[in-house]
């Protein structure tokens, strides 16, 4: 067995802000190539506090901004003229902390429906007894749509099958979509609030049930933040094998969009043989974890394995891949159906600020395991990307990196997973990183199967959590579903909507 290389270091610097140097400090970082990945608004009592985390790479580097907001007139500079995305976490803390950002072009509700009563910020530190709801509240301002042939079409939020709540209004001439918006946050469960207080174990526990596809995405980015607030160096050998299971993980849910987007343009057979494969890699998963979605295989340190996958479980999985895609590639009407559908432009893709695997079907190329790395990659692998961004290049993206996530598992098999690394914990407890007031914080970043995974988590001097602030790919994604949907037809959005296959968990937290 091959000794597994230890990765350097994140760069990382953490500087108090003036609110009116904001502006500047955050212009500055975009323009040497950061992007704002975090937005975390802290009530610590007297003061509020806000901390814009910016991420470049490679090298790995962050920047945290912190401003001190004063508690009586809770304001910051909007940063919604620099980036889209920010604008969306300012909306974000008017609703929950209060803290209203000037400047900004829109500054109506995200999170909170109309049925919240106003002034009542739930994630205050003592935000007092909840007020009644609003029953007779204003209807949600749509921006309408009109002119001769124009009406509106509403989807959801309940929809049919397993699919969680949305609200999807849509205006449309003829089948030809002129505009589309969706609304969230219908199941928003205030899991950020939920862990304040618990001890870090205790906040695994609900990291990894943030969205079920992605136990292993979140988790390891909750773990990976409070191993930094900690001061824990974690074995090299168990870092490859968390890696491990990130790689099962972007397996089993790559396979079944290919075949759900097959089943969407009525190819069942296709999606018949990507649900049998999916079958195989979920008991894979349990064979290695002990669950099917491998939930409790994390801990803190380290990883605890059942076993470790072999070679030949793992060439039986890509010989069934290959079989799928040589199905997809032989039928024109499927192919023919995804070209030119819902296309997500490079220049919209990138001044929304998208990420993942819709990112790099629209000619991006940012992914963690290259900027942020937390364990070193194999030769094998490699960034797989396309550029049309269309439902094909979604699609083509995604069987590249089924492909590659193959060869990456088997080059470590080939290289040697150390069975005697499965077991527990093995890591050295080198320093909390301490902050004011006894706070020690840290920051995980983790390339999950839809994208971009990032968890910022603040302990207290009894390394109790004081703060988690999570941010699933898709709170960066959804936004961009609407925008491809720009002259697709009706009949074309489940289509569409799930080649952004974008989370309603993540988002609504």
């Amino acid at each position: 067995m091959s000794a597994t290389p230890r990765i350097p270091a994140p760069t990382t610097e953490r500087r108090d802000v003036a609110p009116a140097d904001l502006l500047s400090s955050a212009r500055d970082l975009i323009v040497r190539g950061f992007r704002l990945a975090l937005v975390a608004a802290h009530d610590d009592g007297p003061e509020l506090r806000a901390v814009y985390v910016f991420t470049a790479g490679a090298p790995d580097r962050r920047e945290e901004l912190i401003v001190h907001i004063d508690a009586t007139n809770p304001t910051v500079p909007s940063l919604a003229s620099l980036s889209f995305p920010a604008s969306r976490f300012e909306r974000e803390m008017r609703d929950l902390f209060g803290i209203e950002p000037i400047g900004h072009p829109q500054p109506r509700r995200l999170v909170l429906h109309q049925h919240w009563p106003e002034g009542w910020h739930p994630m205050r530190r003592d935000p007092g007894v909840a007020p009644p709801m609003v029953e007779e509240a204003a209807p949600y301002p749509f921006v309408s749509v009109e002119g001769p042939g124009v009406y509106e079409v509403p989807v959801g939020p309940v929809h049919a099958g397993l699919i969680e709540p949305g609200h999807f209004r849509f205006f449309v001439v003829g089948e030809t979509i002129l505009r589309m918006k969706a609304r969230l946050w219908f199941v928003h469960k205030g899991i950020e609030r939920l862990v304040e207080g618990q001890t870090v174990e205790q906040g695994l526990e609900v990291a990894q049930r943030i969205s079920g596809d992605t136990t292993v995405g979140h988790g390891l980015a909750y773990l990976l933040a409070a191993e930094s607030a900690l001061g824990i160096e974690v074995d090299p050998e168990r870092q490859r094998l968390r890696a491990v299971l990130v790689e099962m993980e972007r397996l089993y849910n790559h396979v079944a969009d290919l075949g759900a987007l097959c089943n969407d343009v009525a190819f069942s057979v296709a999606n018949s043989l990507a649900l049998t494969i999916r079958e195989d890699l979920l008991r894979l998963n349990e064979a290695v974890t002990g669950h099917r979605l491998m939930r409790g295989a994390l801990v803190l340190g380290g990883v605890r394995l059942r076993s470790i996958p072999t070679r030949e479980q793992l060439d039986g999985a890509a010989e069934g891949v290959r079989q799928l895609h040589a199905m997809v590639r032989n039928n024109a009407l499927v192919l023919d159906r995804f070209a030119g559908t819902a296309v997500l432009g490079e220049l919209d893709a990138r001044e929304l600020g998208v990420l993942g695997v819709v990112a790099r079907s629209s000619g991006g190329s940012l992914d963690a395991r290259v900027a942020h790395p937390f364990v070193a990659m194999p030769e094998a692998f490699r960034v797989a990307t396309a550029t049309s961004g269309d439902v094909s290049a979604r699609f083509a993206v995604r069987a590249q990196e089924i492909e590659v996530s193959l060869d990456c598992l088997r080059a470590w098999c080939d290289e040697g997973l150390g069975q005697e690394a499965t077991d527990g914990v093995a890591s050295l407890k080198v320093g909390r990183a301490g902050g004011a007031s006894g706070l020690s914080s840290g920051l995980g970043i983790v390339e999950g199967w839809r994208g971009t995974i990032v968890h910022r988590l603040e302990l207290d001097s009894d390394e109790r959590i004081r703060r988690l602030k999570v941010v699933d790919p898709s709170f960066f994604n959804w936004p961009a579903l609407p925008v491809s949907l720009a002259d697709t037809i009706l009949p074309d959005f489940p289509l569409a909507n799930k080649s952004f296959n974008l989370s309603y968990a993540g988002n609504d937290l």
